[in-house]
């Protein structure tokens, strides 16, 4: 109860006052870095991060391998290696297992999750990247960037029960069991689609206008909306997923790879990693969002994942060895050996006066 009233005490000011609104983005607000943690790791690339709260896990992909944090620590439990070109890890609690999309071997790793050893391999579609655990049929779903398509397989067996053509590059998806579906962003396309579970074929298409080239998506279960990060038109949008419908954006930075949202909190949160910032927006109803901080972080930390448990936020960053480079330049600046590191943001309580 004690935490449930310092919480309330952050966000009713903030949902009550006009002066944050969705033209004025606010440098300051309810986010501060609380710490970073450095990693033991000479690989600089990086993807998905993903949040285990049961277990106080933080599962970062890193090269070709996964890291394993202890939120509650704040340090490395482990390590599970050989995810050649790794993009992202699902959990499925219950089954003690977790899985990793091998981008570069166009297979995802069956990982046994007490000891961080890979059990069995399932050959996927060319390039998976996003992975997800679906409870209600007990599935995964990776969705592959260069075959177009998903592959669903059962989570205990590993037998592939699906191929389903998307029409263009997946990105991230989630899923809603009381509708039976799950949504993707199809980035090339301008689209969100929404697969029927049980079906396992694509049931809806709709544009995603005025955003344009989405990647990161994160879904409120409650009202049935997704908020999406728009990398084309610097925009956070929401849409209605049981009308195909957008109903309200807000802008954010430059170079959005993820979206989190927080139901406790009514948060959605897109990380801009061109910008180095996140942008944090509130709920205010199922169609008006308002921007209530654009946090700074680092440049260059892209994705991101919330802890719903603790309303804490990591992003995986690294130092660069030198000066960003100038606008319009090609290529990407090198990154300092040994400098992977996670960035951890949450809330504190206000000082009482």
């Amino acid at each position: 109860m004690k935490n449930t009233l310092r919480l309330l005490a952050l966000i009713l000011p903030m949902a009550a006052t006009p002066l944050f609104g969705a033209d004025a983005p606010a440098a300051s607000g309810p986010y501060s870095l609380l710490k970073t943690i450095d990693l033991p790791t000479a690989a600089t690339s990086w993807d998905y991060l993903t949040v285990d709260s049961d277990s106080h896990r933080l599962y970062v992909s890193n090269g070709n391998s996964v890291i394993a944090i202890d939120t509650e620590k704040d340090a490395v439990a482990g390590q599970v290696d050989e995810t050649t070109g790794v993009h992202g890890f699902a959990v499925a609690p219950k089954l003690g297992r977790g899985y990793s999309s091998n981008g570069r071997s166009n297979n995802v790793s069956v990982v046994d999750l007490k000891t961080l050893k890979t059990v069995s391999k399932v050959d996927t579609g060319q390039n998976p990247d996003w992975i997800m655990f679906e409870p209600t049929q007990g599935e995964i779903y990776t969705f592959n960037g260069r075959s177009n398509d998903s592959t669903v397989f059962n989570a205990e067996t590993g037998k592939v029960v699906a191929t389903i053509p998307l029409g263009g590059k997946p990105e991230t998806a989630m899923a809603d069991p009381k509708t039976g579906r799950i949504y993707d962003n199809i980035e090339d396309t301008n689209e969100l689609v929404a697969i029927d579970i049980k079906t396992h074929t694509v049931a809806e298409r709709w544009p995603i206008a005025p955003g344009k080239a989405a990647s990161g998506l994160a879904i409120d279960l409650a009202h049935q909306r997704v908020f999406l990060g728009c990398g084309d038109t610097n925009t956070m949008v929401m849409l209605d997923y049981t009308k195909g419908k957008v109903v309200a954006s807000v802008p954010i930075g430059a170079g959005v790879d993820a979206c989190s949202f927080d139901p406790g909190t009514q948060f959605a949160f897109s990380s801009c990693g061109g910008a180095g910032t996140v942008t944090i927006a509130h709920e205010d109803a199922p169609d008006k969002l308002t921007v209530v901080q654009t946090l700074a972080t680092a440049r260059g930390a892209r994705t991101m994942t919330i802890d719903t448990a603790t309303h804490k936020i990591y992003l995986a960053a690294v130092n660069y060895a030198g000066a960003a480079p100038a606008s319009g330049a090609r290529g990407r600046q090198a990154a300092a050996p040994g400098s992977f590191h996670i960035l951890v943001y949450g809330m504190e309580a206000p000082a009482r006066k």
